[in-house]
C-alpha cells in the first residue's frame, strides 16, 4: 500500500466506513464518526498508528467513512499509555519506569530540553515495539562500541539483548540492534544538561527536606529559586527544580566505569538516599551501600551487618582509612570510583541527624552522622569521584583520584 497516497486519500476523504465492512469489536473499541474526521485525524484522536486503525478496520485509501458511523479503535496494540506526572518525575525518569528511549517520550509529547514538567500533567508513553537488526560482535567490541557502530542507545541496546553491566560479549556472538531506537547523536556531545520542573511546597517541607527529596544541593535549590537561608516558605509555593541529565560516557571496557565528575555528573547519578553496590576492583567482591549525606564527595554506610562484614574482608579484616578503586553500579550504570573504608563521625545506636554525646574516629560529641541503624558500623565511610575534595579542607585527595583513574581505565 503507498502510505503517502494512503493519507492524502483520508484527509481528502469525508466520514465512516462503507457498510459493506464486517466488524469486530473483540477487545478493541468503538468510535463514531464526526464531521471533518479521516483516519488519520482519528489515529491522532485516539492515539493510534494509522495502519492498525485501517487494519481494525478493513480498510484501504479507497474506503470512505461517514458521519455517525461507528468504526474500530484497537485497544489491545499498546501504542500509547498517559502517565501521571508525579514530584520527582522527569523525562529521564519517566523513561526508565516504562522502557523507552527518552527522545522518543519527548518527541511524542513535542517537549525539549527545557520543557518543564509539572505534578499532575499527563504525558504519552510511545509504544516500545521495536524492531531488530543481528550483528555478529567483533573483536573489541563493548555494548558502548555497538551502541556508537550503529548509532542506537546503549540502553536500548542492552535491553533488547537482556543484557546488564556483567553480561560479557564474545567474539563471533550474535546481538539485536533496536531499529527504531533514537539516535546517540540526539545528545551531540557527553556533556551534562539541566532542565527545571516546578514544584509546589507542601506541609512540613523545608528547603533541606526538599534538596534531600529531589537530589540536589542545599545551595543549589536556594540559587534555582533566587533565595537564600532566611527565606520563609509557605504551603503553595511553586518552587523551580534543577534537573541534571547525566548522559553515559564511554569506557575502554565492561571492566571499567565511567569516569563522571563530581561537581557536574556524579553526585546527581548517584544521589543522597541511593542504594547500590560496590565492587571492589582488585578482589571483585561486592557489598551494599547507600548515600546518606556529603557535599564535597559521597558519605556512605553499609546497609547491613553482612555489607559491613563483606568490607572487613576486602580490607583485610579491619576496615581503615585505606583506599581502594571500586566499581559503583547503580541505575543500570558503572561508575569509577575509590573507597576509604573506615567509619567515622557516627555513632549507631543514637539517632541519626541528632546531637550525640560520642561518635566514632575520635570525632567527639556533636551531630550523629549514622542513619543506617544495625549494620555493625558506627557512622559513614567516604567514596570519593573525579574531582571531589575532602571535607575537612576542601583539597583534592590525590590518592584517592589515583583510584579513581584506575577503576575508570583512565592514564
Amino acid at each position: 500500500m503507498n502510505f503517502k497516497k494512503m493519507i492524502i486519500s483520508g484527509l481528502l476523504g469525508v466520514s465512516v466506513l462503507v457498510g459493506s465492512v464486517g466488524i469486530s469489536y473483540g477487545n478493541n473499541a468503538a468510535y463514531t464518526v464526526a464531521s471533518g474526521d479521516t483516519f488519520w485525524i482519528i489515529s491522532q484522536k485516539q492515539n493510534v498508528s494509522i495502519e492498525k486503525l485501517m487494519e481494525a478496520n478493513n480498510a484501504n485509501e479507497n474506503t470512505i467513512l461517514y458521519v455517525g458511523k461507528e468504526i474500530v479503535i484497537p485497544t489491545n496494540e499498546n501504542t500509547s499509555n498517559i502517565h501521571t506526572v508525579g514530584p520527582r518525575d522527569t523525562y529521564w525518569i519517566i523513561s526508565q519506569k516504562y522502557n523507552v528511549d527518552i527522545y522518543a517520550l519527548m518527541s511524542a509529547n513535542n517537549a525539549t530540553e527545557k520543557t518543564v514538567l509539572n505534578v499532575g500533567d499527563q504525558i504519552s508513553i510511545p509504544s516500545d515495539e521495536k524492531k531488530t537488526e543481528v550483528y555478529i560482535v567483533d573483536s573489541g567490541d563493548t555494548f558502548w562500541i555497538i551502541s556508537q557502530k550503529k548509532n542506537v542507545s546503549i540502553g536500548e541496546l542492552m535491553k533488547v539483548n537482556n543484557a546488564d553491566e556483567k553480561t560479557m560479549l564474545y567474539v563471533g556472538q550474535e546481538i539485536m540492534i533496536p531499529q527504531n531506537s533514537s539516535s546517540t547523536n540526539n545528545t551531540n556531545s557527553t556533556d551534562p544538561y539541566i532542565t527545571y520542573n516546578t514544584y509546589k511546597v507542601q506541609s512540613g517541607d523545608d528547603f533541606w527536606k526538599i534538596s534531600i527529596k529531589f537530589g540536589i544541593s542545599y545551595q543549589e535549590l536556594l540559587k534555582a529559586n533566587n533565595m537564600n537561608e532566611t527565606t520563609m516558605l509557605n504551603i503553595g509555593d511553586t518552587l523551580k527544580i534543577p534537573v541534571h541529565h547525566v548522559p553515559i560516557k564511554y569506557t575502554p571496557s565492561h571492566r571499567y566505569g565511567e569516569y563522571l565528575d563530581w561537581w557536574t555528573e556524579a553526585q546527581y547519578v548517584v544521589p543522597v538516599g541511593a542504594e547500590f553496590k560496590v565492587e571492589d576492583f582488585y578482589t571483585g567482591k561486592t557489598f551494599m551501600a547507600k548515600r546518606t549525606t556529603g557535599s564535597n564527595h559521597a558519605d556512605v554506610e553499609a546497609l547491613t551487618k553482612n555489607d559491613t562484614n563483606i568490607m572487613k574482608e576486602v580490607w583485610g579484616g579491619n576496615l581503615t582509612w585505606d583506599r581502594r578503586p571500586v566499581i559503583i553500579y547503580y541505575n543500570g550504570r558503572k561508575l569509577a570510583a575509590s573507597v576509604s573504608g573506615m567509619p567515622h563521625a557516627g555513632n549507631d545506636y543514637g539517632p541519626g541527624g541528632e546531637y550525640t554525646s560520642w561518635r566514632s574516629g575520635d570525632y567527639g560529641a556533636g551531630y550523629n552522622f549514622d542513619w543506617v541503624k544495625n549494620n555493625g558500623m558506627d557512622g559513614h565511610f567516604d567514596i570519593h569521584f573525579a574531582n571531589s575534595t575532602r571535607h575537612n579542607d576542601g583539597e583534592i585527595d590525590e590518592k584517592h583520584q589515583a583510584n579513581v583513574k584506575i577503576a575508570a581505565g583512565v592514564k
